[in-house]
């Protein structure tokens, strides 16, 4: 028997997933992994299969084709295990405007089975780090985009997820929002959080991270910053990715 992080299984593992729309391949044979504890970048243009793959994720779609395992426990088979331990933050926003910040909170801690007094004291923490308790009555309409954001995430750590899932979630947001945002993310993982950055922009990449690059639904290359760019001889990431999205475009089927 194994022992030590060795043992542990990876945050998210994909296995040769494909999705079809009719008769269009959105995902062709998708395999990749990521570790506990880590930053992940899922880097693709828009159209590339980001959004299809985080459905197949979070169960809005059924798996069809392949595995996805989340610390281990296939989405298919135990979505509840699976789901328990998954937070996601969606590229369309999805809080009630109507509702205030906590009321959007409370709905979310109640569907997890979150009794009222341990929700109320999650909200508080949750939102303060984001410097969003202030605002916690507020209704959601009266916040800004980034705003919005910030109680979104929030509302995702709510049920303490070990993996977190987010797609594209700077879109539509103002340069100091963005970068407000992917740090508040960032500082996540110290603490235990797997985080899965699906995003088009290039420099919300960090050099330390883990990049899985994505292009017509094949992965082209997965792994940290620094080989990507050794295994390419690109000067930096926005070169390794133009360098390889036109290759695959001149040489079709034919991932790195």
């Amino acid at each position: 028997m194994m022992h030590g992080p060795e043992a542990r299984p990876p945050a998210l593992a994909i296995s040769g997933v494909s999705h079809f729309y009719g008769r269009r391949k959105a995902l062709d044979d998708v395999s990749f992994a990521i570790a506990p504890s880590t930053f992940t970048v899922l880097l693709g243009l828009n159209g590339a299969g980001k959004t299809t793959l985080f459905s197949l994720v979070t169960r809005l779609f059924a798996t069809r084709h392949g595995a996805i395992r989340i610390f281990g426990h296939d989405v298919s088979e135990a979505p509840g295990e699976a789901l328990r331990v998954l937070g996601v933050v969606f590229q369309p926003r999805t809080l009630d405007l109507d509702l205030s910040v906590v009321q959007n909170l409370m709905f979310h801690a109640a569907l997890h089975g979150i009794g009222t007094r341990d929700a109320r004291a999650r909200a508080q923490a949750v939102l303060e780090p984001i410097e969003m308790a202030d605002r916690a009555e507020d209704k959601v309409r009266d916040l800004s985009g980034g705003q919005v954001r910030r109680v979104e995430i929030a509302r995702a750590l709510l049920h303490r997820p070990r993996l977190l899932v987010l797609d594209e979630p700077t879109v539509g947001l103002d340069i100091k929002a963005r970068a407000s945002i992917l740090a508040h993310v960032r500082s996540l993982v110290p603490t235990g959080v797997a985080v899965l950055w699906a995003t088009h922009l290039v420099d919300e990449i960090a050099d330390g991270d883990d990049v899985v690059i994505l292009h017509e639904g094949r992965v082209l290359a997965h792994g940290p910053v620094a080989r990507i760019l050794r295994e390419t001889e690109a000067p930096d990431i926005r070169a390794a990715f133009t360098q390889m999205t036109r290759r695959a475009e001149l040489q079709p089927g034919e991932a790195a």
